[in-house]
């Protein structure tokens, strides 16, 4: 199968998909599939790589190629801060199914990936879905392509439009560590949801107006996170952006 990004840019569908395992950095809201474990790391990466990255005051998706073999080696993908309306969220086709593959880039050169705006979240917060608009729910999809373990690029009509994580809760951690290994708990996977509800509706708008009922919501979902005492390297990564809005608005 070949897909198009930024216009001209093409790529062919392989049968190998990265087995590296996302991590859902919470704190700054984006998902990274990538060897690298530090800022120094990324920079030598990025150095190493092609495709597409952010420069300047352009900060677009990220999904990096070898030079040598143009085979895909890393993506990152911002999350939409904003969710949409449970009517379209339920409208995201679950059709076709996933299906694990690689990109090979038709040439070595970069592109800009632009970044998806509209998040779409199922039920229970299983599957985060990040689309280019919301004009992609009225036609069926072509593919899904699963890149790596949970993470996958949603394609119609030949180009790439939007991407997915599955069981995002799994992949929580904060900034380059990497995930828990063992199951979240099923306390996490309420707070995932509660912190999702916080930061992602207009109860994100009511605390930083401080509105006194969001405030009271935002303390009591900070101190869950606190008084959680299993699963904690994700609780701590969900507190991680929790706590930062706690000591902006919830403590004055």
């Amino acid at each position: 199968m070949r897909i198009t990004i930024d216009g001209d840019w093409t790529a062919t569908v392989t049968g190998d998909p990265l087995r590296i395992s996302p991590r859902f950095d919470f704190r700054d809201f984006r998902v990274r599939v990538a060897p690298y474990a530090n800022v120094e790391e990324r920079g030598q990466f990025l150095l190493d790589t092609f495709g597409s990255q952010e420069w300047l005051w352009d900060a677009p998706d990220e999904l990096r190629f070898d030079r040598t073999s143009r085979e895909l080696v890393g993506a990152e993908f911002q999350i939409a801060g904003e969710a949409t309306d449970a009517e379209d969220s339920v409208r995201v086709p679950v059709a076709p199914a996933i299906r694990p593959g690689g990109l090979r880039a038709h040439a070595a050169r970069d592109f800009r990936l632009e970044v998806a705006t509209e998040l779409c979240r199922a039920p229970g917060d299983t599957v985060l879905t990040c689309l280019r608009d919301l004009d992609v729910l009225d036609e069926p999809l072509d593919a899904r392509i699963g890149i790596a373990p949970d993470v996958a690029l949603l394609v119609q009509q030949g180009t790439v439009v939007g991407w997915s994580l599955t069981d995002p809760a799994r992949y929580l951690t904060t900034g380059f560590a990497t995930p828990a290994p063992d199951p979240p708990s099923p306390a996490t996977r309420r707070l995932l949801t509660a912190c999702l509800d916080l930061i992602t509706t207009e109860l994100l708008d009511e605390v930083r107006d401080r509105v006194p009922a969001a405030l009271d919501r935002l303390r009591a979902l900070d101190q869950a996170l606190r008084d959680q005492r299993e699963d904690r390297h994700r609780a701590d990564a969900l507190l991680s952006l929790i706590g930062d809005l706690m000591e902006d608005y919830g403590n004055r």
